[in-house]
Order: structure tokens, then sequence, then C-alpha cells
């Protein structure tokens, strides 16, 4: 068949895939409406063959995807060993920077929940101020500052700086990212927090609980249950924001899939990409998953 007419049909596929979700999803939730918050509701038939319909559509973008996968592995071994490795290489740049991120941004957006909640007006203010700029500038803006900052502001060269295995650029990234989910994550647990019922800190006052033993051993326990689906969508999200960091040139994933699309003339580095990115969520995911069912025992 002629690729253009072969790929007509893939676009309508595609579309028709596209316009079954968006109906299927429109109804639901226009039956939602009709009943309480949170009661089940039983899929009616017509919504289902909607969801059939959009599967059953993007069949032919899924043969098109294998069949160009197998040909790339068949035709070139190497050059497809090679872009893995060199993926593989930028993955590991990528979940260094998701790992070193969530082990300062939890913490910090603790404090930061903290700050902003404090009965002092100035600390209140300050963290106030600084969880607005964060969550109301782009990212991409706030990695860039954080990188040429010390020079333009105090004249401090950035350039031979470097923490083991790791340059500037690398650390920049981590501070950026680490202050920008701060911000988020301190107003999920400020809100996890105020969501308390006062009741319980008068039963742990009672019991003899001081204020430390009952937020760590009372309060917080429970708030992290409530607030683990929210930090969840934000830990998936920063797999995805990982790929900013290419604005300071990190080699990180999706950095060198755009070079090697660019080298090989072909979208399957970025297909291969987008693999990586999807795995490591299903992953995540999992365990979030896990660990929500393992903290039940506080309902």
């Amino acid at each position: 068949m002629d690729n253009g007419i072969l790929s007509t049909l893939t676009g309508c596929c595609i579309l028709m895939a596209v316009v079954s979700l968006i109906v299927s999803e429109v109804w639901m939730n226009s039956l939602k409406k009709h009943y309480p918050e949170g009661a089940k509701i039983k899929k009616p038939a017509s919504v289902l063959i909607f969801q059939i319909a959009a599967a059953f559509f993007a069949i032919p973008l899924l043969i098109e995807i294998v069949i160009k996968l197998i040909s790339l592995v068949t035709s070139d071994q190497e050059k497809f060993i090679s872009t893995i490795k060199l993926l593989g290489q930028g993955f590991g740049f990528s979940f260094g920077i998701f790992f070193f991120t969530i082990i300062f941004s939890l913490p910090l957006g603790l404090i930061v929940a903290a700050g902003k909640m404090s009965k002092i007006k100035t600390i209140s203010a300050f963290f106030t101020v600084y969880v607005s700029v964060l969550r109301g500038t782009p990212l991409m803006l706030q990695l860039l500052l954080v990188y040429f900052g010390p020079y333009y502001l105090f004249g401090v060269t950035t350039g031979n700086i470097e923490i083991g295995p790791f340059n500037y650029r690398f650390i920049a990234s981590i501070i950026g990212f680490s202050l920008n989910y701060a911000a988020y994550f301190a107003e999920i647990f400020r809100g996890g927090i105020q969501s308390m019922s006062k009741g319980q800190y008068e039963a742990a006052q009672v019991l003899g609980f001081s204020k430390m033993q009952t937020y760590f051993k009372i309060i917080l326990p429970q708030v992290v249950k409530r607030v683990l689906p929210s930090v969840g969508n934000e830990v998936i999200t920063l797999v995805k924001d990982t790929s900013l960091a290419q604005v300071l040139a990190v080699t990180e994933m999706f950095t060198q899939a755009s070079a090697l699309a660019s080298a090989q003339v072909s979208v399957m580095p970025f297909i291969v990409a987008g693999l990586f990115y999807y795995l490591m969520n299903v992953i995540i995911e999992t365990l979030l998953g896990l660990l929500e069912k393992k903290m039940n025992y506080y309902s």
C-alpha cells in the first residue's frame, strides 16, 4: 500500500481513537453529576462501546510502532544497541535528578509548610511569598536563575565547581528542581496537616503526649496517608519534568534522544525514550500503590 495512503489511514485512526475517548469521558462526567460524590457508577454499554472503539482505532498505530521498532532492531542491530546505551546513559542523569530532587524537596517541603503555618507573621509571610513565586514562575526560568545567578549577581564563576563526579550544571538542576517541588509539596503537606481535627491534638494532650510526640507519632503518619496520592502525582510529574534539565545542557535522556533523532533522521529514539519514561512511571505507580495499601491501617 502507498505510504501516503497508509499515513492518512493511520492519522484517521488516531483521530477516531481520540474522539472516542473524549466522548466516553464527557459521557461519564455527565453521569457523575447525577450521583452522590464518591458513589460507584457502573459504566453503561454506550460508554464501553466508545472505549472499545478507541482501543480498536488505536491498534493500527501500535502495530506501526511495533513494526518500525522490529525493523530498526533487525536492520541495524549495532545502531539499535548503541541507541539503547546512549539513552541508558541519559537515563542515569535523569534518574539522578529525580532521586536527589525527591531526597531534598520532601523534607524541605515540610519545613516550608511549617513556616507558612507559623504564628510569627514575618516567617509566615516569607514562606508564603516563597511558595507564591516558585509556583507562579516557570521551572525553566528558575533553573536558568540558579545556574547564571551566582555569576551575574555576585560575580562567582561556577564553571569549575564540582562535587564528586557532578559539575555545577547537574548541581544547579538539582537545586532548581528541589526548590520548585518543595513549594508544591509544601502546599500538599499544609493541606494535609490543616485537615486534621483539633480533637486529635486534644486527645494526645490528655494522654500526656508532648507536642513533638503528637506531631510525629499521631499527626504525621495520618497526614502522609492523606497526601500520598497528591504527592504521587507530583512525583510522576517530576519524572517527566527532568527533561527540562536540557536547558542547562545536562545530558539527560531527552537531550540524548534529541541528538540521536537528529543524527539518525528518525523518530525512534524519541519512542524508545518515551518507553524509558513510561516504565519508570509504571514502577513508581506500583510502589506508591503498595505503599497506599500498606498504610490502610490508618483508616
